[in-house]
C-alpha cells in the first residue's frame, strides 16, 4: 500500500552529511528531502539479535537520526552465528550497549538509545510514544502481541519479521493507516499457536545468513515508511523460502471476527507460557539425578529432543525418543505406569509437557529433569558442549 511520508524533513544536512549519503541524494526517489526525513526520524527497534543486528546496521548506514534499541540480554558466543552487530569482543556485554557500539563505529551521526530492558505492558506505551516507528524481531508471540497491541493504542505503524530455520516472514501493520485500510498482527495471527507448536530459533535452529535477508527487507520497509516512497508491505505478508530461494505474497485482510484492543493485556498468560500455580510438575536436580542413576539401575532417562541436538551432546544412558503427538502414549505401550522415569530437554520446558500427559495416563513415577541437559552441563558435564 502507498503510504504518505511518515515523518517531516525538518533536520538539515551538514556538507559531512551530503558526503556520507551522496549515494542517497542520487535516487530522485530519495534525494535530500528524503534523506531530511530519514535524519529527521526517530526508528526504536525491538530485539538486538538476528534480525534487529542486520536492520539497526543498515538504518544506521542509511542515516536514520536516533535509534532506539530495546534489548536485555546480554551477547553470548551462540549469538554470533547470525546476530552481526555483535563481536567476540563483546561476549558477556548487554546487547543494547555492544549494539550501541557498532553502530557508533558504523555512524557516530546516529543518537544512539539504549533501552537494557525487558518490554512489559507497564513500560511499552511510555517507550513507544517517544518514536515514529517501531520494528519489532522479537522470537516470542508474547512480546509479538505486546508490540502489536502498545502499537495499536499509541497510533505507531510497525514493521514485523520472523525467522525459524529456512523461513522468514515480513509485514508492515499499521492500524490507524490513511486511507482506513489498516491492520495489526491480530488480522494475520487472532490467537497465538500452543506453545508446543511454537518452538524458538534456540530449540528449532535458524539459517544464521536468514537474518540478513529478512532484517533487509525489515530496513527497507523503515525507510520506505519514513520517506514515503515505494509500496509498502502493509495489507500483505512476505514469505522468503532460503532452500527453495522464492518470495511469495499473501494479501491480508481484516479479520471478520476481530476485536477492538483496548488496553495492554497478560501475555504471557495470552500465550500459554504461564501454567496453572495447580498443575504440580515432579522435578529432579541435575545433581540429584546423577545420584539417582548411580543408585538405582532402573531408572529410565528419556531424552525428548530432536536428534540433532542429540548428535551435539546428550546423557550418557539416555534414551533419545523425540517428542511427538503420541510419544506419551509410545511410552505407555512400553513401560508400566510405575516404571521410575526422568525426562529431560534442552531446558525443560517439552519434556516437562510430555510428564503431564503421562501423568493424565497414570504414570506416578515420572520426573522432569529440571533446566534440562543445559543444567546438566552446568552443574554435572561442563566439558560437553552447550548450545
Amino acid at each position: 500500500m502507498k503510504l504518505p511520508a511518515l515523518v517531516d524533513a525538518c533536520a538539515q544536512l551538514s556538507s559531512e552529511e551530503i558526503s556520507r549519503y551522496s549515494r542517497h541524494l542520487l535516487i530522485p526517489d530519495v534525494g535530500l528531502d528524503g534523506q531530511r526525513r530519514l535524519k529527521s526520524s526517530k526508528v526504536l527497534v525491538i530485539g538486538a539479535g538476528g534480525l534487529g543486528s542486520p536492520t539497526l546496521l543498515y538504518l544506521a548506514a542509511a542515516g536514520v537520526g536516533t535509534l532506539g534499541i530495546v534489548d536485555f540480554d546480554v551477547v553470548e558466543a551462540s549469538n554470533l552465528q547470525r546476530q552481526v552487530i555483535h563481536r567476540q569482543s563483546t561476549l558477556g556485554q548487554a546487547k543494547s550497549d555492544s549494539a550501541a557500539q557498532a553502530i557508533a563505529d558504523l555512524n557516530p551521526l546516529v543518537n544512539v538509545r539504549r533501552h537494557t530492558l525487558r518490554l512489559e505492558p507497564e513500560n511499552a506505551l511510555a517507550l513507544f510514544a517517544d518514536y515514529d516507528l517501531i520494528l519489532d524481531g522479537t522470537d516470542n508471540f508474547a512480546t509479538r502481541y505486546l508490540v502489536n497491541d502498545a502499537c495499536v493504542l499509541a497510533g505507531k505503524p510497525y514493521v514485523w519479521g520472523s525467522i525459524f530455520r529456512f523461513e522468514g516472514q515480513v509485514s508492515v501493520f499499521w492500524e490507524q493507516a490513511p486511507g482506513g485500510g489498516g491492520l495489526n498482527y491480530r488480522d494475520l495471527y487472532p490467537e497465538p499457536p500452543p506453545p508446543e507448536l511454537a518452538p524458538s530459533c534456540s530449540e528449532g535452529g535458524v539459517l544464521g545468513i536468514l537474518c540478513a535477508s529478512v532484517g533487509s527487507i525489515m530496513a527497507t520497509e523503515a525507510i520506505k515508511l519514513i520517506t514515503g516512497i515505494g509500496e509498502t508491505l502493509l495489507g500483505r505478508l512476505m514469505v522468503y523460502d532460503a532452500l527453495e530461494m522464492s518470495y511469495r505474497q499473501i494479501r491480508l485482510r481484516r479479520a471478520p471476527d476481530r476485536r477492538p484492543i483496548t488496553r495492554l493485556d497478560d501475555y504471557q498468560t495470552f500465550c500459554g507460557g504461564v501454567q496453572p500455580a495447580a498443575v504440580e510438575v515432579p522435578q529432579i536436580s541435575a545433581v540429584a539425578l546423577q545420584a539417582l542413576l548411580l543408585d538405582d539401575p532402573s531408572v529410565v532417562l528419556i531424552d525428548v529432543r530432536e536428534p540433532t541436538e542429540w548428535d551435539i551432546a546428550h546423557i550418557q544412558g539416555a534414551q533419545l525418543m523425540p517428542r511427538h503427538a503420541g510419544l506419551a502414549a509410545q511410552l505407555q505401550g512400553r513401560y508400566a505406569s510405575d516404571t521410575p522415569l526422568v525426562l529431560h530437554c534442552k531446558s525443560g520446558v517439552r519434556s516437562r509437557a510430555v510428564l503431564l500427559e503421562l501423568q493424565g495416563l497414570g504414570f506416578s513415577r515420572v520426573k522432569n529433569l529440571q533446566g534440562g541437559i543445559l543444567a546438566w552441563i552446568k552443574d554435572v558435564e561442563p566439558a560437553l558442549p552447550s548450545y
